[in-house]
């Protein structure tokens, strides 16, 4: 059932993009593997967790040969880290830079599928006395690669984090700080440009909301639903945090010369189940939604921010499992998406609509890019299938449209949703009870809503090729 007023030619241009951007242009999801914990399962349970979920690239903080070992033979991507501590030796000994990378990558390459070295972490917030030392141990360590004849196979980089920024916001002030722009960061987009990798960033909306609760709105740090930020200085509208950080990011590195092609990598991302009572925001349902939605969008192909729209930005979430032993506030041994038992703390899926192992079907649904599960399962307690994710961990799930995707997709959607779907959309025509607001966004949401609703809320009902998510508050309209 088509509505009254819409465009239905744009309908299948919109189908065809849905499908193209969905199965070309999608991003990755990745985990990082931290182990500052004295209960965690061992290196081969854990490999053994990532293929049953589905994780197909995981980010360490080390070279451990246990793990390194347990990830052979398995085709998951990995990076590797040369830590902090270790900077200074590889910058200033070209020799200790291939003594390391012959340790470390050589040794277990390609059984294991080493993609990336992260040289250090962070160094500009936790080991400022090596700063001067990072691109001149990155050059090394690549050179090292170049050496094995690893350098095509093996990127090298390293994750920075917000604090690298003198300004962001809004969006279009972002630039970094007076202390690294010129001296570090330029020679290490000059590097990341000419040998073809990427610049890692480590960005936590959960932080900028914590601290500013009372200015930030919580939907809008959470990818839901919100009124949007605009920013002054570009006329760009923000419907979420992390979009504002990236692009914050973005803006910084124009600032320094034109380095659009190497692209980014949000090397951690994530929202902790737990924290203090100073910690606003730090809850397993907030973790849930902001994981959540990430990652169906990431997946669905609509990763890109107001100021590079089609980038196809690759995340690694923070982190696997809960911590036990990192210090510092609450909120820092509990980022995990995994209890050290194995069991979820909350429900997240790390593969688009889940790779459902049990029942239901996939069904025709002209060629739209989503899944139509069968309505199997059913209200309160959808079955979790390995990879997958239930609606909720409450039993409160609804399912909105994504105002991100546009409005022709959006009416693609909308129009499986109330034809071949078989929702129930008399509700939202002319003169009706809920035709008010008259807007695609508000008509699209009941009608996932209802599809989603009648397919009893389980994997795959609410996502339509991105254009779609699942809430866990009740919608406003």
């Amino acid at each position: 059932m088509a509505l009254p007023g819409r465009h239905r030619a744009l309908i299948l241009a919109a189908a065809l993009a849905v499908l193209f951007l969905s199965a070309a242009e999608a991003g990755t999801v990745g985990v990082n593997y931290g182990r500052v914990a004295n209960n965690l399962p061992n290196p081969a349970v854990v490999v053994q967790l990532l293929k049953q979920q589905g994780i197909t690239q995981v980010k360490l903080y080390d070279a451990e040969p246990t793990v390194l070992r347990a990830l052979a033979n398995t085709s998951i991507k990995v990076v590797v880290a040369l830590p902090n501590e270790q900077l200074a030796a590889a910058a200033s000994r070209p020799s200790y830079a291939l003594a390391w990378v012959r340790r470390n990558v050589a040794a277990y390459y390609p059984a294991t599928q080493i993609q990336c070295i992260a040289v250090g972490n962070e160094v500009f917030a936790s080991a400022k006395n090596v700063t001067a030392q990072l691109v001149p141990a990155m050059t090394n360590v690549h050179a090292a690669l170049a050496r094995l004849n690893l350098d095509k196979a093996v990127k090298v980089s390293s994750p920075i984090a917000l604090t690298a920024l003198a300004s962001s916001y809004p969006p279009s002030a972002g630039a970094f700080r007076e202390d690294l722009a010129q001296a570090v960061m330029k020679p290490m987009l000059d590097f990341l440009a000419q040998t073809g990798s990427y610049l890692m960033v480590n960005a936590y909306p959960f932080f900028a909301y914590s601290g500013s609760a009372d200015l930030i709105s919580l939907d809008y740090a959470l990818f839901r639903p919100n009124a949007g930020v605009l920013d002054p200085g570009s006329g760009l509208k923000y419907l979420s945090l992390l979009d504002a950080q990236l692009d914050a990011v973005f803006t910084a590195v124009s600032k320094l010369g034109n380095y659009n092609a190497v692209h980014v990598v949000v090397s951690e991302t994530g929202w902790p189940s737990k924290g203090d009572n100073k910690e606003t925001g730090a809850a397993a349902v907030n973790a849930a939604a902001y994981n959540g939605n990430l990652v169906r969008r990431v997946l669905s192909g609509n990763a890109g921010t107001p100021r590079r729209p089609d980038a196809d930005i690759d995340v690694y979430l923070f982190a696997l499992f809960n911590e036990n032993q990192k210090p510092g506030p609450t909120s820092e041994r509990n980022y995990g998406v995994f209890y050290p038992n194995q069991q979820k703390v909350y429900d997240v899926e790390f593969v688009l609509g889940g790779n459902s192992a049990g029942g239901g079907s996939s069904k025709d649904n002209g060629g739209l890019g989503w899944q139509d599960n069968g309505g199997v399962g059913s209200g309160n307690a959808p079955s979790s299938t390995p990879g997958g994710v239930k609606a909720t961990s409450t039993g409160e799930a609804w399912c909105v449209a994504n105002a991100m995707v546009g409005q022709e997709r959006l009416q693609a959607a909308l129009d499986f949703a109330c034809g071949p779907g078989g929702a129930n959309c008399k509700a939202i025509q002319p003169g009706a009870a809920c035709f008010e607001p008259n807007t695609m966004v508000a008509h699209a949401s009941y009608a996932f809503n209802d599809y989603y609703q009648r397919k009893g809320r389980t994997i795959g009902t609410c996502d339509f090729a991105g254009a779609a998510y699942v809430v866990n508050q009740a919608p406003s309209e």
